[in-house]
């Protein structure tokens, strides 16, 4: 690896914790000089070897952090992914994009040459016209109503100008799918938890999977790749929801959409549910991710597919069910 120092930010999160291992335990010559993780809040295990810091991305102090350890490359991954609870739509902002805005002005500042960024096939948005299966080159319509997908579309506009104001910062910019491995929890592995998986009358709503560690692969790849650009990262294949439930066992319901809109309005009005009606474009409109781009040009053929990577849950699943038990 050329890379003398990487910096990676969230790096207390699922995935962040995995990057930093893979990055810290490579095997020499393909391991960087230097491995910096910076979140929060320190780590619960911390990686021999690894430097940690202990920074807010929206703090004015990033930029001495970021300058004092002048990385070739930072990985961010920082982002809210699953608000807590009492979490506001601004707090979310305010990491999500304002962080960004700080770290990559911090960048700049510390003459970083690259910089790989987790973005998420939300970015696209949930919409009736999405093609069956959504490239590159697509238009990003992130919707207002998911503050996610929202954020995530606003963070690749703000990309998108600093390639214009700095190119010789390069940018990596990863369109991740459905994140699964053996320990991933997350709002979408909550819905398989459920005693049966409600869908949309009319709607396939197929799941894009990729499994944990390819995308902790195509992290590490990027930070030396020849190849700079926005990739979708996902495996091969699609599930649908009646595919999922066949593969759970357990029965799947689909309802008329304006039943299910109906039904979140009223629990989210009498505070049973932190979902509303929005939820209905969620379920139905999912981006299905093409993956080409990512074997073709960047490189990197995902190792599983999607249906195998959702075997692979499954089964996890089941042994720490019987572990249980």
């Amino acid at each position: 690896m050329t890379a003398r120092c990487v910096l990676i930010t969230g790096a207390s999160g699922y995935l962040g914790r995995q990057v930093v291992a893979a990055l810290a335990q490579a095997p020499p010559g393909e391991r960087p000089q230097r491995v910096v993780a910076l979140d929060l809040r320190p780590p619960a295990a911390p990686v021999d070897g690894v430097q940690y810091e202990t920074c807010d991305i929206r703090s004015p102090g990033l930029a001495g952090v970021v300058a004092r350890h002048r990385p070739d490359a930072v990985v961010h991954l920082a982002s809210i992914v699953t608000p807590g609870r009492g979490s506001t739509r601004e707090f979310e902002y305010s990491v999500d994009v304002g962080g960004t805005r700080n770290l990559l002005e911090a960048c700049v500042a510390a003459g970083v040459r690259r910089i790989v960024v987790s973005s998420s096939g939300a970015a696209y948005g949930y919409h009736a016209n999405n093609p069956d299966w959504i490239g590159e080159s697509a238009p990003l319509r992130g919707n207002s109503e998911f503050a996610y997908s929202w954020h995530k579309r606003l963070v690749e506009e703000m990309l998108a100008e600093y390639r214009e104001r700095y190119p010789a910062l390069e940018q990596v910019i990863f369109r991740i799918g459905t994140i699964l491995g053996e320990s991933v929890r997350n709002q979408i592995t909550d819905l398989f938890e459920k005693p049966l998986l409600l869908g949309v009358r009319g709607a396939d709503s197929p799941f894009v999977f990729v499994w944990d560690q390819d995308v902790v692969r195509c992290i590490l790849a990027a930070i030396d790749s020849p190849h700079a650009g926005a990739y979708n990262v996902a495996g091969d294949g699609a599930l649908t929801l009646r595919e999922i439930a066949r593969s759970l066992g357990k029965p799947y319901l689909p309802l008329p959409a304006s039943f299910i809109a109906a039904a979140l309005r009223l629990l989210k009005a009498l505070g049973l549910s932190q979902y509303g009606p929005e939820q209905v474009d969620f379920l139905r409109y999912r981006p299905v991710l093409d993956n080409r781009r990512l074997k073709e040009r960047f490189g990197y053929r995902p190792r599983l597919t999607s249906a195998q990577v959702f075997d692979l849950y499954r089964q996890s699943r089941a042994r720490r069910a019987k572990g249980q038990a």
